[in-house]
């Protein structure tokens, strides 16, 4: 019989990592004194989460449950989309200085290059410094021409658009889309399962003996969906599924309220809802026909199903199999979760 999940996360050493993720977040990443990324839930090959509690815990993965339990696991609907693939990957990410300004290639070009899944993001914004910010899609009207001379002149920073963020900030990263976390922000990221990235700009540091980092200005070009310009290019025609073309990248807006239920946002690739609350609350899945993600960013909720129990505090991540027809949370503090299906 499934139940609610927990899995052990990977965690990432980056120079440009900090310490929030185990401060603010609780997540134990030991003697790590940069850790940059969390991987919470996984199915990337070498980073494959392993369950962390009940009767399957540390001897089966996430790729063995979908193998053994398929559409009761991640529903049957997903399953015959995705089939032995886990669609998310679902991470913290911690920046105390810029990340390099970067581009995803969409679905259609990372199955022509690498065989595999282009990558469509989401970001919520845990914690903010003042000041912080994003770097996300080029300003209005900027050229491909422009582009080659920026990168020429080491000024792709010049065409970015920046938006100072703050705790609770949605933004949806399309692939395509140049972008950048910009230090100073921890957040979410929900994204397609993909590690395929290009970076464009390293912000012209170097290292100890004058080398920048690798760039990948050419593989970058065929995926950078510029301002105001038709996706003429072969690589960049659209993905047979339309649906998320009309919505664009940069900052969403949504309302939250209170002791329910908040959409923040739909998509083919996610689905995003929040839930601030400090009363129980009784789920009901019977509408959609796919597991479920529980990020706690916020306080202290039980969870309980009609056979098992389940404790997340801030900071811990939980998968509900599709098979669970009601959950109940019951928080002994105010507090947020992040809902994720698809």
């Amino acid at each position: 019989m499934l139940y609610p999940l927990k899995f052990k996360p990977f965690f990432k050493d980056k120079i440009w990592g900090g310490n929030k993720i185990e401060k603010l977040l609780k997540r134990p990443v030991g003697n790590m004194e940069n850790c940059g990324e969390s991987w919470e839930i996984s199915a990337i090959e070498d980073n494959v989460s392993v369950v962390a509690n009940g009767f399957l815990s540390n001897e089966n993965d996430l790729n063995e449950l979908i193998e053994v339990y398929m559409g009761e696991l991640v529903g049957d609907t997903v399953y015959d989309k995705f089939g032995l693939g886990f669609p998310l990957l679902i991470k913290y990410i911690d920046a105390t200085d810029d990340l390099s300004v970067q581009v995803h290639p969409n679905d259609k070009l990372a199955q022509k290059r690498y065989g595999m899944n282009g990558k469509t993001e989401i970001w919520y914004v845990i914690d903010a410094e003042e000041g912080a910010g994003l770097y996300v899609g080029f300003k209005s009207g900027v050229t491909r021409q422009e582009y080659w001379d920026a990168v020429e002149n080491g000024t792709i920073d010049m065409l970015l658009n920046f938006h100072t963020v703050k705790k609770g900030d949605l933004f949806f990263i399309p692939a395509g889309t140049v972008h950048a976390i910009g230090k100073g922000v921890l957040l979410a990221e929900i994204q397609q399962p993909s590690d395929v990235t290009y970076r464009i700009f390293d912000w012209n540091r170097t290292d100890e003996n004058g080398i920048g980092r690798d760039l990948h200005i050419d593989e970058a070009f065929d995926a950078i969906v510029f301002p105001d310009d038709p996706l003429i290019e072969e690589n960049q025609e659209k993905d047979n599924n339309e649906e998320d073309e009309t919505i664009p990248a940069g900052k969403v807006d949504y309302k939250e309220n209170f002791d329910t239920t908040s959409t923040l946002f739909r998509s083919k690739y996610f689905n995003i809802n929040s839930i601030y609350f400090e009363k129980p609350l009784k789920k009901n899945y019977s509408e959609i026909d796919s597991f479920v993600i529980y990020m706690c960013i916020e306080g202290h909720v039980h969870g309980f199903t009609e056979d098992e129990q389940i404790e997340m505090s801030q900071g811990e991540v939980i998968m509900i199999p599709a098979c669970t027809n009601e959950f109940n949370l019951i928080p002994t503090e105010k507090s947020r979760l992040l809902e994720i299906y698809l």
